[in-house]
């Protein structure tokens, strides 16, 4: 029992990850799309207000996965952590960016305001998805540490194509996800664009995800995870197919599975190394070695066997309580409130 604890744990951050970037990866996408794609604010409300009810939520995500990392793995939390601080910064700026520009667009009294807001949100959206990408990136493939998981070299270190591919593959993952979340949340000129969009374009902003997985993948010896990437690559094709038949759950689900696949690939691909060191494998951290005592790790397991179903289902609850398309005709005019 104890030997299989931390096998336990390391699935349990996986799913803890991949919640995250399934259900936060639309949010972010949708900041950005913002700007990008919002030319007026009655569009860009409506953007706003579908992921309104539950972006706050979807960050508990984040941080139950960087916790449980610290419970049950500590030397795994301590040598990502303190080898990728710059990044974590970076990360912890773009989401206090990003919440305090939804909190204060909605209270200025200006388009200018409101346009600036909207840059800063798009920004620490961008800065957000792009830093998670470059931590699970070079979790996964490997960082300069010595034989007592201390990063090896200067604060720059980890800059290097890994963390540049792992940041642009969550990017467009993000910009995917939030035109299959906007085409299944909304109607009229929005829900147009998004099924334009995922007609051509997943093939193009899915391929760093899957160059990723390839990558992984081909460095293990566990031959049949292959067919997870084939799954993942499936998938993106069923994305493209189901927007043409204007199934848009369909594409959401689609996008979805590509995404658990990949990490799934990933995550199975490497164990049992958490992170492989790039200095000489000798250094690897493993889940065995990484692991918090079967004490702690079996208590811990006890307390997610009742919380994490809780979480999970008022999760579902949730979403489906706001599951109702959001149109242009639905957002009223702003108007303000005149001093006393």
């Amino acid at each position: 029992m104890a030997e299989a604890l931390p096998v336990y744990w390391f699935v349990i951050i996986a799913v803890l990850w991949l919640g995250y970037l399934a259900l936060e990866g639309f949010d972010l996408g949708v900041g950005m799309l913002m700007k990008v794609w919002g030319r007026d604010e009655r569009r860009r409300r409506v953007l706003l207000n579908t992921i309104g009810p539950v972006w706050e939520g979807n960050e508990v995500w984040l941080i139950t996965a960087i916790g449980a990392m610290f419970a049950a793995f500590p030397a795994w939390y301590a040598a990502v952590l303190s080898s990728l601080y710059l990044p974590m910064l970076i990360l912890l700026f773009g989401l206090i960016l990003r919440a305090t520009s939804i909190e204060y667009r909605g209270k200025a009294e200006t388009d200018r305001g409101r346009s600036t807001w909207t840059t800063l949100l798009a920004l620490g959206s961008f800065l957000a998805a792009f830093t998670v990408g470059v931590l699970l990136a070079l979790t996964t493939t490997g960082l300069p540490l010595d034989a007592n998981g201390d990063r090896v070299g200067g604060p720059f270190a980890w800059l290097t194509g890994w963390a540049v591919l792992g940041g642009v593959a969550v990017v467009a993952l993000s910009i995917v996800q939030a035109w299959a979340f906007i085409g299944l949340k909304t109607d009229g000129a929005p829900r147009a664009a998004a099924g334009r969009f995922l007609q051509i374009w997943p093939p193009v902003f899915m391929a760093p995800l899957l160059v990723w997985t390839a990558m992984v993948v081909g460095r293990g010896d566990r031959m049949w995870v292959w067919a997870l990437v084939a799954l993942a690559v499936a998938a993106v094709l069923g994305t493209v197919l189901a927007a043409h038949a204007r199934r848009e759950g369909l594409a959401l689900v689609a996008t979805t599975v590509t995404l658990a696949a990949s990490w799934t690939a990933i995550m199975v691909a490497q164990y049992p190394v958490v992170t492989p060191s790039t200095v000489d494998p000798a250094f690897n951290l493993t889940a065995q070695i990484s692991s918090s005592g079967s004490y702690t790790l079996g208590l811990m397991a006890i307390i997610s066997l009742v919380f994490v179903p809780i979480v999970l289902a008022y999760t579902a609850w949730s979403y489906w309580v706001f599951r109702r398309r959001i149109a242009e005709t639905h957002i009223p005019e702003p108007h303000l409130v005149e001093p006393v």
